[in-house]
């Protein structure tokens, strides 16, 4: 073979190879997505975020909200996937081909994050417990022996984005907390509003894409009910909202400067996925787009502790 042969060999190795890499890297990609697995990595960096924010001592939180994180929304893809059919036919089909791998991971995710959770004392334990019985009454068929004209709380508009965002936002102020010992100060509460504010946008921009099923399904979200401009306006508000509340913590001294930078950093990456809401409605990113805020946040603030 002579030394030309040799290099293309080696390249079309190396080309290979690459091809090869990339493949699986798609995959594993694929998996994280459609399981939900991703968020529990973004749901781990928020609590760091938390931790960070108000001070607290490392701890099991960040492991117990990512475990938790897993098992609810795994079980959600799992009760809605005839629902995803309609804007998301490739996870649900990935869903209802791995539907008894994700239900038996759902189940083993929750038991460990309980497990977990008891290391904390009964508060943790009890606030570790709270996801999961949210998202049984957000979820299910209970409304109607209230006599309401509504099945499910995730029908009901605003409310349904409201459950989820108080949901998570306890979970990932008050759960490292519980672990630290700590008291309900007003840092706290103000981290609290931070995260219920943000969990908000969080949860109705992915609605942008969805809203055709949830439509068929009777889910009364705001892009259903007001259209994508006005959805836009008012998540332009709750960012607007949650600057006040940024604000008012760094004037208040609550938040140091460096800090309050990086969730402003995030914020402004917030209002940017906001603006492309129109534009980009039916894309698959729309999805993912908004939780990559907390990636932003807490690289700067790595960066910020590094510098």
């Amino acid at each position: 073979m002579s030394r030309k042969q040799h290099c293309r060999a080696a390249l079309s190795g190396d080309s290979t190879w690459f091809v090869a890499q990339l493949a699986r890297a798609k995959h594993l990609w694929t998996v994280l997505l459609y399981s939900s697995a991703y968020l529990s990595v973004v749901t781990v960096i928020e609590v760091g975020i938390a931790m960070a924010v108000l001070s607290l001592p490392l701890s099991p939180a960040p492991a117990v909200v990512g475990l938790i994180t897993f098992a609810v929304y795994a079980n959600d893809r799992i009760a809605d996937v005839d629902d995803d059919a309609v804007d998301k036919p490739e996870q649900a089909a990935f869903v209802r081909r791995h539907e008894d791998v994700l239900y038996v991971a759902a189940a083993l995710a929750y038991g460990l994050a309980i497990a977990l959770a008891m290391l904390g004392g009964p508060l943790a334990l009890a606030l570790a417990l709270l996801p999961g019985a949210f998202w049984v009454l957000y979820a299910s068929d209970w409304l109607p022996q209230l006599g309401s004209r509504f099945c499910r709380l995730k029908d009901v508009l605003v409310v349904n984005t409201a459950v989820v965002a108080l949901a998570w936002a306890v979970s990932l102020t008050f759960l490292p907390v519980a672990f630290a010992d700590g008291g309900v100060t007003p840092a706290v509460a103000l981290v609290f509003a931070y995260f219920f504010l943000r969990s908000f946008v969080d949860t109705e921009l992915p609605n942008v894409r969805d809203r055709e099923g949830d439509r068929e399904a009777g889910v009364r979200t705001l892009p259903v009910v007001l259209g994508l401009e006005r959805t836009r306006l008012v998540l332009y508000a709750v960012d607007a909202i949650t600057a006040a509340v940024l604000a008012y913590a760094l004037a208040a001294g609550y938040l140091s400067v460096s800090v309050a930078l990086a969730l402003g950093v995030g914020l402004v990456y917030s209002l940017v996925v906001t603006s492309l809401l129109a534009r980009y409605a039916d894309r698959a990113w729309l999805t993912v787009a908004p939780e990559l805020e907390y990636v932003v946040v807490g690289a700067v603030l790595s960066l910020v502790a590094l510098g």
